[in-house]
């Protein structure tokens, strides 16, 4: 124990250790007797405009909020659930549903031929990667469908669970307006190597800024790790960075005769022809003109599109590949380089061999991974091939799409409406408590 107290729900009580996940503004830790809550403690004392959106934040029901639809999985969102206060009376932070554990890695984690392996022990393969994606770009639509801003949507603000759902953080940051009062709460953090060019230069947080900050996301898992604006740009100085690239619009990606890039760097073509074109656009004509850089949902279909034309290798476990390419990529680069970024060296020194040994129990599918695409979701995908030629095509899309998706066991969360601004703080407070055992006092 801490030996430091909360007051929550209007009960007193004490903090456990301090959680692993603990980010520069604030600390997360666990209540002791409590397994089902985390809270969230600013370092520093909170403004009068801070706790106002805080407050505002605990009135809203976001979808694929803080409710998960059955257990085990962890919420998509860490929404707050309730107001923290000190003992005095301030407002010190919020409370949330739990997250994380051994079952979880940050994105970033999924980022490292190291991270990958420790989290996967059987290597989190291509498809396992491009799944990922397909979550992150659903959550980002989503959200930008009730008018909220990421802000700070980086690998170190999203973890993912072994079947791929993911869970993004630091929700406290988003940029918003409240609809009854029109305040605007804008985000006011951002990341170095996520950052959209405009945002650098002093900018407000935008959707097109989430886009952009997607883009790279997905660009990276798509090639197990590499940046887009990685390498050093020809004329810059050698201690330039990925940033200062970003800022210059300098990209191998659209630009690959400017820049040297790594010698272990990923060719871009190991990428779908449709998502390949989206990320020339985002890091070409996009990083310098918001108005044309994909969008999520251009992602979220591109990416759907490809789940159900993946390759599996035949000569490596965890090898599966775009349906464009003949041959299999990671094995050319493994004889290239030595160096196999999805399974680990067999103490022989050769690589595993067979795919089969690989496989996850009750797996039916390519590269040791249950195939994202069955015949119900073919039956599925009917209506929603005629609705997304509607006036609105990406909300149709949504519509058909379900939920975010299983990348193991091929279910899907079943799809939460699209609801209005509509929970209340002492729904919510009172929530948090009778999972307490306490009865609560209206927080406001």
């Amino acid at each position: 124990m801490t030996g430091r107290t909360i007051l929550l729900g209007g009960a007193q009580l004490p903090l456990a250790e301090e959680a692993s996940m603990a980010g520069g503004r604030a600390a997360l830790y666990s209540i002791e007797g409590c397994a089902d809550y985390f809270v969230r403690i600013y370092r520093e004392p909170l403004s009068p405009h801070q706790e106002r959106k805080l407050r505002r934040m605990l009135t809203m029901s976001p979808p694929l909020g803080n409710r998960p639809t059955h257990e085990p999985l962890s919420p998509e969102l860490a929404w707050p659930t309730a107001l923290v206060k000190s003992p005095d009376g301030a407002v010190i932070g919020y409370a949330m549903h739990c997250f994380g554990g051994p079952d979880h890695v940050l994105l970033a984690g999924l980022l490292t031929r190291s991270g990958r392996l420790r989290f996967l022990p059987r290597g989190a393969g291509w498809q396992f990667l491009l799944g990922v994606g397909w979550n992150l770009a659903f959550i980002v639509t989503r959200m930008h469908h009730e008018g909220l801003v990421i802000g700070d949507l980086s690998s170190g603000n999203v973890i993912v669970d072994r079947s791929g759902f993911v869970t993004f953080l630091d929700w406290d940051s988003i940029d918003f307006t409240d609809p009854v009062t029109e305040e605007h709460f804008p985000s006011l953090a951002w990341t170095p190597g996520y950052c959209a060019p405009e945002r650098q230069r002093g900018g407000s947080a935008t959707a097109a800024g989430d886009d952009f900050a997607l883009a790279v996301l997905i660009y990276q898992l798509l090639t197990g790790g590499d940046h887009p604006y990685g390498g050093v740009s020809h004329g810059s100085s050698s201690d330039a960075t990925v940033q200062d690239n970003i800022a210059s619009g300098i990209s191998y990606v659209v630009y690959p005769d400017r820049v040297t890039a790594p010698h272990s760097t990923i060719d871009p073509a190991v990428l779908p022809p449709a998502l390949l074109q989206l990320a020339q656009a985002a890091f070409g004509r996009g990083a310098g003109d918001p108005a044309k850089r994909p969008d999520s949902a251009e992602w979220l279909r591109a990416l759907d599109q490809e789940r159900s034309r993946i390759q599996a290798c035949t000569a490596r476990p965890g090898h599966t590949y775009g349906s464009h390419l003949s041959a299999c990529p990671w094995c050319e680069h493994a004889d290239t380089t030595g160096l196999d970024i999805f399974n680990p060296v067999t103490p022989s020194g050769s690589l595993p061999m067979s795919a089969a040994d690989d496989a996850p129990p009750h797996s039916d599918a390519v590269g040791g991974l249950r195939h994202p695409v069955d015949d119900r979701r073919e039956e599925r995908r009917r209506p929603a091939e005629r609705r997304l030629r509607s006036r609105v095509p990406w909300q149709a899309f949504l519509d058909g799409a379900g939920g975010t998706f299983d990348l193991f066991g091929g279910a899907k969360r079943p799809r939460e409406p699209l609801p209005a601004f509509e929970a209340t703080l002492a729904d919510d407070v009172h929530e948090l408590c009778l999972a307490l055992g306490l009865t609560a006092e209206d927080d406001n």
